[in-house]
């Protein structure tokens, strides 16, 4: 059961801290974990030592991950992408293909952290932390990660073809390549080093073997009889002949005696810039493991995602709400509806997300859902994949929950965290929905006692509204507001009789913020201020009432208030009678019951 809510908590999320700036202007830090997950460094360090007890080459494979992470568009886990139908991702990149390893540790790895700490824990978090315990457990030095990162949404095969430099470079193509990342000399000869450890395939050392002059020919001879001109692609050799599974300075030795694997690596050593760096270290270790866990460092925090960028995965292969999204930005809004709308008809158990069948008619056909929710494929997707790793486990309704709460994080709202264990009705009633969703046409009465029947205050509805600070409304569901209400904006009302004429165009679609349709904010609560809600029941909240004026104007005035009554207010509707126990059902397809 852990394991199933672990791979839901975060389909698709933060904390402080001696920092450094990502993006959006939030920090890295040590201590970034202190609160919501003080076990992330064990965690990592117990399982990176227990895969490398029985595969210590993996060391060199979770480095290298890391490494080439953090060179295509910054330390973000999108090299663990797998494709999916918006990208070609990194794993087939020339770099990587058929070479990088190591993925199945970071799943191991990562299931284990959805245990403990769910939905915290980013995956680019965890590949800085197992670089730096896999170069420690193979004798190297430590240092202190910085924390914080977030997951990206998509990969880039081009891009990882472009930034990953090549084993082919001269030391000026590498000197350009990490000046890119803003590395300099001495972190491309330091880091480098990494090469200590680790095996390379023929294909990345045929060209330096056969046709370079600055390699040992003896050295170049005992490579040739193992990887021919043509052939045996996938042979591997040594990249430090000597040691390869222990972290010392061997590597820089080996660069001495022109006995670099790589044409990359011995281009570090050929008379040029480079050459008192390799000697330096070469004749002192400690020189070079002082500034490689400062070099490390560095390269971590290359253009990290922070604040409400990109996401946490719970899968570091997938990208599930946050690439629906990016797909379709309107998504979101859709989400987060379907979730409401789920929620005050009978109770969150997933009945809006099944079809009509011979006992039934649901609630898609509903007046407030007809023709107009939307997203039901995004949780069928969403449910293929919960299946596919723990059949049988998770509800639908619980998808819908955590969805709706991704959705808001991923267009710039708060976070909250989703109570879980709801399962799914086993029937849904159009009726119902009819009599308990709110119409758009409401009055501020009947609003309140809509939202008090389902044990929701005042202020509940009013944060909730807050909802409308994204999506779209089809024109039928304004047009008796601006055709027949005096509390709207005239110039407001008139624009959109434009699109919304007295009859016809009935699917014509307006942004229910005229703002910011596709960020969740504040604005929403700004434009009642001026009467130019798009609903009725919108601009209800903002009408003279001493109930609800004041609550319409802290929000208006206070993004931060909103977010907090916001995620408040979402917890709790999410709790509304949700089905456990042996109540229902869990729904193998969330279309209809088993």
């Amino acid at each position: 059961m852990a394991k199933a809510w672990s791979l839901l908590l975060h389909l698709i999320i933060l904390v402080f801290g001696a920092f450094v700036e990502g993006s959006h202007g939030s920090k890295l830090s040590q201590n970034y974990y202190k609160s919501t997950c003080p076990q992330v460094l064990s965690i990592v360090k117990a399982k990176t030592e227990s895969i490398l007890k029985k595969k210590p080459r993996m060391g060199a494979s979770l480095l290298r991950l890391h490494f080439h992470d953090c060179f295509v568009n910054g330390c973000d886990g999108s090299i663990l992408l797998d494709d999916d139908s918006t990208f070609i991702g990194e794993k087939t990149a020339l770099a990587n293909n058929n070479s990088a390893r190591g993925f199945e540790l970071v799943d191991y790895i990562k299931a284990e952290m959805e245990k403990t700490c769910p939905g915290v824990v980013s995956c680019a978090d965890i590949l800085a932390i197992a670089a730096r315990d896999s170069t420690v457990v193979l004798g190297g030095p430590s240092w202190k990660v910085k924390l914080g990162r977030r997951d990206s949404i998509t990969a880039s095969r081009a891009d990882a073809n472009k930034f990953i430099p090549a084993p082919s470079f001269t030391l000026s193509a590498l000197k350009s390549n990490f000046h890119a990342q803003g590395l300099s000399l001495k972190d491309l000869v330091t880091l480098s080093g990494a090469h200590t450890i680790g095996l390379a395939r023929c294909t990345t050392f045929r060209a330096h073997i056969y046709n370079d002059s600055n390699i040992d020919p003896s050295f170049a001879k005992s490579l040739q009889h193992k990887c021919p001109r043509t052939g045996k692609d996938n042979i591997h050799r040594r990249l430090d002949l000597r040691t390869p599974i222990s972290f010392d300075n061997f590597y820089f030795r080996n660069l001495l005696k022109k006995k670099g694997l790589l044409r990359s690596d011995q281009e570090l050593f050929n008379g040029k810039s480079a050459d008192s760096l390799v000697k330096k270290y070469a004749a002192d270790s400690s020189k070079f493991f002082k500034q490689f866990t400062k070099s490390m460092i560095k390269m971590s925090n290359i253009k990290p995602l922070t604040g409400n960028s990109g996401q946490i995965r719970i899968n570091c292969r997938k990208a599930e709400v946050a690439a629906a999204i990016k797909n379709e930005t309107r998504i979101g809004a859709s989400l987060l509806r379907l979730h409401f709308h789920d929620c005050f008809v009978n109770g969150c158990d997933g009945s809006v997300l099944l079809d009509d069948n011979s006992t039934f008619i649901g609630e898609k056909t509903a007046v407030p859902n007809n023709n107009s929710a939307r997203g039901f494929n995004v949780v069928d997707n969403i449910k293929a994949r919960l299946e596919k790793a723990c059949p049988g486990v998770v509800s639908c309704a619980d998808i819908l929950a955590i969805a709706a709460r991704d959705s808001v994080v991923r267009l710039g709202g708060p976070s909250w965290k989703v109570r879980l264990g709801r399962r799914d009705s086993t029937s849904a009633s159009r009726s119902a929905a009819n009599a308990s969703i709110p119409p758009p046409t409401s009055n501020l009465s009947a609003l309140i006692s809509s939202f008090s029947a389902q044990g929701l205050s005042i202020k509940n509805l009013v944060a909730l509204s807050g909802a409308h600070t994204i999506g779209l409304a089809r024109c039928t569901s304004f047009r008796s507001h601006i055709y027949n209400d005096s509390n709207i904006d005239r110039s407001f009302a008139n624009s959109l009789r434009r699109i919304c004429p007295r009859s016809g165009n009935d699917s014509v679609l307006a942004p229910l913020d005229r703002q910011t349709s596709t960020c969740f904010d504040n604005l929403y609560y700004k434009n009642l201020l001026e009467k130019k809600g798009l609903l009725h029941s919108d601009q209800e909240i903002f009408n003279g009432s001493s109930l609800t004026d004041g609550l319409v104007k802290m929000y208006a005035a206070d993004t931060s208030l909103l977010f907090k009554e916001f995620a408040k207010s979402m917890i709790k509707m999410g709790n509304i009678k949700p089905l456990t126990g042996n109540a229902g059902e869990i729904r193998i397809n969330c279309r209809k019951a088993n």
